[in-house]
């Protein structure tokens, strides 16, 4: 279920409880700023979550209160994901879902990062 991106931060969500490492996951990153991870269910070749390790619902919520290391650290993470999973030659997705219209269900910052095959278009019609 879709979740309200001004909400204040929960810790019972899934990925804080992956971060403390209390559910287990299949990590391809860590670092200081983030970690990522294999989708569970995932919709392309290589599909990876990335988190901060913040405790940031939204886009929003990051830009608005991360520090700038934090965002820049954030930021190269995901670069790093996608060079070290050789995605920049032939290219990649990245989505992140914010709120209930956009259809965000885990209410902690994540990024998809979609490629391995070609994608299609950004968004069905």
């Amino acid at each position: 279920m879709p979740i309200d991106a001004t909400l204040p931060y929960d810790d019972s969500n899934i990925f804080a409880r992956i971060l403390r490492g209390e559910i287990p996951a299949t990590v391809v990153h860590e670092d200081e700023w983030a970690i990522a991870f294999n989708d569970i269910a995932p919709q392309a070749p290589v599909h990876i979550l990335v988190i901060p390790r913040g405790p940031y619902v939204s886009w929003d919520d990051f830009s608005s209160h991360a520090s700038p290391e934090e965002i820049a650290g954030f930021v190269r993470a995901i670069g790093q994901v996608a060079r070290n999973h050789g995605l920049v030659a032939p290219g990649y997705r990245l989505l992140a879902n914010i709120g209930v219209e956009a259809g965000q269900e885990v209410p902690h910052l994540h990024v998809h990062l979609f490629g391995g095959a070609p994608l299609g278009p950004m968004l069905v019609k």
